[in-house]
């Protein structure tokens, strides 16, 4: 018997360097849809905040989803040269969903 996996919410605030404000915008932007069509991944929001930050907000079905996620080239090609494209670190967090994902395996349980 397997266990039902919780979804996993991952939301992070990413400052950019000001002049490559617009190129981070644009690379975050053409994540937001291939993203959302990938196997796993419940929610996947970009917001622009007035001070400039970006806000990404994301649930996946599951970790093993996640790391999926996160191996893919395009957007390890972006990780591996955060500090080019960001002033300091992105403020990250992962948290497991406490409150049912509607129509998840763990809905009900």
């Amino acid at each position: 018997m397997t266990t039902p996996h919780k979804p996993l919410s991952l939301y992070a605030f990413l400052r950019p360097r000001p002049e490559r404000a617009d190129e981070v915008r644009r690379i975050l932007t053409s994540f937001v849809e291939p993203t959302r069509q990938e196997e796993g991944n419940l929610q996947y929001h970009l917001h622009e905040h007035e001070d400039g930050r970006f806000f990404l907000y994301e649930v996946w079905r599951s970790q093993e989803d996640l790391d999926r996620h996160n191996a893919l080239p395009y957007l390890r090609a972006f990780l591996d040269h955060l500090p080019d494209y960001l002033e300091g670190s992105p403020e990250g967090y992962f948290d497991t969903m406490l409150s049912p994902y509607p129509g998840s395996a763990a809905e009900g349980s």
